[in-house]
């Protein structure tokens, strides 16, 4: 079977795969409508939530545009240092709101001193930031940056993209404060593309009733109405819903903390061989992702090249993204990936790196 050291798509299982070629039934049908609750209700678990989990057709994209709709009227300050927080931004820039952009170097953490700050001038209604840049390996310590905001401007909501951590990394939404966390099927979940789950708090929803041209599709009040129902809007993702909810019993059996101990593990592996190999790695020591590790391609090991190698081995790496592209590669330990499978990948690696 390939396997991709990619971060998303990324490999699924095959009873998790057969589980989308299950029967179709009437999506307001009762027999569907137990299988939705049953997935919302375990991914609340994955959240560290008491609150409620949105299962949207969508790419995690397409809640970064949810959020901005139903929690901003008019200004949001957007924490950048990576790709995807770029794009949060980009997208609260296109539905017309007053955005401030707090960057920060791409290969260093938000500073909570500083988002604190710039909080407490702002009057901003939310916040945007993201907990895993994928395009770095870069981990936010949010935990003490929603801290640091809750004192400084405590109505100020904390949306936070987890596309590439969510299940890979513990993120505690309740107990940190958070008012929406965001994720992806793709990713840690380890399914395939086309679903996107969004954990939402009560504050966050009751900010919603005063916003105004929310859209339809991504609207949390009507999708709150219709999840009540054990229902959604529109026609669910039916067969990804199947999916999920057998991935989560399976992760669930795994146990969370034993699946962020594995995650955090092939991490570290990786980053022992980079170092082994004088390979630096772009995020700094004690910020760095526990499912993907971007390194400097200061060795000016050339990604395509190492990929076009990899490929007959049946494996495939990440090249670098968007300003970093060609100074980076990155190579992804989530979702079913062990580390078997990263032992396999770093022999044939080390196999790479003495050809010719």
């Amino acid at each position: 079977m390939p396997r991709m050291f990619v971060p998303g798509p990324v490999d699924v299982a095959p009873e998790v795969l057969q589980a989308q070629t299950a029967p179709m039934l009437p999506h307001r049908s009762k027999e569907f409508e137990a299988t939705f609750r049953s997935a919302s209700e375990k991914a609340q678990q994955l959240f560290y939530t008491q609150y409620r989990v949105f299962l949207f057709a969508a790419s995690g994209t397409g809640l970064q545009e949810a959020a901005i709709r139903n929690f901003v009227s008019k200004r949001v300050l957007s924490v950048v240092n990576g790709a995807f927080a770029d794009r949060w931004h980009d997208v609260a820039e296109a539905n017309g709101k007053e955005t401030e952009k707090l960057s920060f170097d791409w290969d260093q953490p938000a500073s909570p001193e500083l988002v604190a700050d710039a909080v407490k001038r702002g009057g901003y209604e939310a916040l945007t930031i993201v907990h895993n840049e994928t395009s770095t390996g870069l981990q936010n310590p949010i935990k003490e940056v929603a801290e640091a905001v809750r004192a400084a401007s405590p109505d100020t909501l904390i949306l936070v993209d987890a596309v590439s951590s969510l299940s890979g990394a513990k993120i505690e939404m309740d107990a940190w404060g958070l008012d929406m966390v965001l994720t992806s099927s793709q990713k840690c979940l380890a399914l395939p593309p086309g679903l996107a789950l969004g954990a939402v708090s009560d504050r966050a929803m009751e900010k919603a009733k005063s916003v105004e041209n929310r859209g339809w599709y991504f609207d949390f009040l009507r999708m709150e109405k219709h999840r009540l129902k054990d229902s959604s809007p529109a026609t669910p993702a039916m067969s990804l819903i199947f999916a999920l909810d057998l991935q989560l019993d399976r992760i669930l059996a795994e146990g969370l903390e034993q699946r962020f101990a594995r995650h955090s593990a092939m991490a570290k592996r990786v980053q022992e061989w980079a170092s082994m190999h004088d390979l630096e790695m772009y995020a700094p020591e004690g910020y760095r992702s526990q499912t993907v590790t971007t390194i400097k391609n200061d060795d000016n090991i050339n990604a395509p090249d190492l990929n076009a190698f990899l490929k007959p081995k049946g494996m495939r790496i990440a090249g670098g993204y968007g300003p970093i592209k060609a100074s980076t590669f990155r190579v992804a330990h989530m979702g079913e990936t062990q580390m078997t499978d990263i032992e396999d990948l770093l022999v044939a690696m080390e196999e790479y790196t003495h050809k010719g």
